[in-house]
């Protein structure tokens, strides 16, 4: 049996007069609550037990979840809901988009269950302040936009922690990347390179990163640092977790990733993994990787690789003031290896590239190519490795074409006859005599004194 908004608000208003103030009832307790009051306002009705449990289903959701998406939120195969405004609401599976038939009853009906649902974890969201982003209790990631920072109606984005621990084995399976570069990958963990994963929108950064972060040998210590915590290290016995908090609606409170950053250094770790760089903290990340801290990991959205360097210095430059020349030279010092992520039309994900940063040299980054995903990628590069990189010259003509040539590039110093050019500056160099009576007439008496003579009779006068 499925109601509308109001008709389900009349159905909570009843349900809340039979529950104590002072006591929050468990899911459990609850449900019994709900299934009491429907069993007696349906007696006598037409309506089969099935109709029954779906409205006991349909309230709860309302009470404790978030309504008509909750069935949503529970299937394992849904990976990322999308609330573009009422009417239109559409899911991810199997990585291709796809439109649902639900729908909310009107706007009022979207803004009341989220500003219900981030109320319950603290988290105010309204009309003053529009935006707003919170963490479920399993991982799972809610960002709001309320009018009027949404014009055509609330806008709700969920990506949802499926609880399905991503492993390296799992990714070669299903085609993210070969075997081969898989066992580097673990060797370059392994090894303490400092590791930098670009990609973009749900292109698999982040997975990616759990991946590489299980070949973390088990006795370093490990801290993490993210927006929202997504990184799922389970069974590290020497790790510890950091999660930025959004300032409060008095503007105060907020933890930034570079106030994270700058205090994990305090905590003795033999690896900092930041889940996304965007801002600031970019300086602090590559302060850490330059500072003790080898075999640091990130992420940051980016087109490519060469693309992800420049923002990369970029934001070191806006967060430092330092020139652009040395923030280009210390994010190539910093990072070891790069790996791009691209996500396949039909929804597959796939490493596009692995590179190793050799440096930066003559207004480039030195990029040496590992692996590339499409042969022409690497032929169309504008920035190469230094073995492959093409320095260009200028054009200097074939020698048998330069007699030809010559009278062009001489002809402006040639006298009338037909001197060589070798000549021309033994003439000139004849004429000097000549000249010297206007190149140090000022200077000389009237007699005949050389120039020497000039500069020690000049000294006589001064003194």
């Amino acid at each position: 049996m499925t109601i509308g908004h109001r008709e389900k608000q009349k159905w909570i208003n009843r349900i809340a007069t039979y529950m104590n103030p002072d006591y929050e009832p468990s899911d459990t307790e609850l449900r019994r609550i709900i299934a009491a009051e429907v069993a007696i306002r349906t007696q006598g009705s037409t309506m089969t037990v099935a109709e029954k449990s779906e409205l006991i289903s349909s309230l709860f959701d309302a009470m404790r979840g978030l309504d008509i998406l909750q069935p949503l939120i529970e299937s394992h195969d849904i990976t990322e809901i999308m609330v573009n405004n009422p009417s239109q609401i559409y899911i991810e599976r199997g990585g291709k988009i796809e439109k649902t038939d639900l729908a909310f009853d009107s706007p009022a009906h979207l803004t009341h269950v989220i500003s219900r649902y981030f109320g319950r974890a603290n988290k105010l969201v309204h009309e003053r302040s529009p935006i707003a982003d919170m963490r479920l209790a399993d991982g799972s990631r809610v960002h709001a936009i309320l009018p009027p920072a949404a014009p055509d109606g609330p806008v709700l984005s969920i990506r949802r922690f499926t609880g399905i621990l991503p492993t390296m084995e799992a990714l070669i399976e299903n085609g993210t990347l070969r075997e081969r570069e898989a066992l580097f990958l673990k060797e370059a963990v392994q090894s303490r390179k400092n590791i930098f994963i670009s990609g973009g929108t749900a292109s698999g950064k982040t997975t990616f990163l759990n991946a590489l972060a299980a070949f973390i040998p088990e006795e370093e210590r490990i801290v993490t640092i993210e927006d929202a915590a997504e990184l799922e290290l389970s069974g590290r016995h020497n790790l510890v977790r950091l999660e930025a908090r959004a300032s409060a609606i008095d503007g105060g409170g907020a933890i930034t990733l570079s106030d994270l950053i700058r205090s994990s250094l305090r905590l003795r770790p033999d690896r900092i993994i930041v889940g996304e760089v965007r801002g600031d903290e970019a300086y602090d990340m590559i302060q850490a990787m330059q500072t003790g801290h080898p075999g640091s990991m990130s992420t940051g959205h980016g087109n490519g690789i060469p693309d992800m360097l420049d923002r990369l210095s970029l934001l070191l430059m806006t967060a430092s003031g330092l020139p652009w020349e040395a923030c280009r030279h210390m994010v190539a010092s910093s990072i070891d290896l790069m790996m791009h992520l691209i996500r396949l039309p039909d929804g597959r994900r796939r490493v596009s590239e692995i590179s190793s940063i050799k440096g930066f040299e003559r207004d480039h980054f030195q990029i040496e190519t590992l692996y590339c995903l499409t042969p022409a990628l690497k032929a169309s590069r504008m920035v190469q490795s230094p073995t492959e990189r093409q320095i260009p010259r200028a054009y200097t003509p074939p020698a048998k074409e330069l007699p030809k040539n010559r009278s062009a590039l001489f002809g402006s110093l040639r006298s009338p006859e037909t001197r060589q050019p070798s000549q021309v500056a033994s003439s000139t160099a004849k004429e000097l005599p000549k000249n010297r009576s206007v190149l140090f007439g000022s200077l000389r008496s009237p007699g005949t004194r050389q120039p020497s003579q000039v500069a020690s009779s000049t000294a006589k006068e001064f003194v």
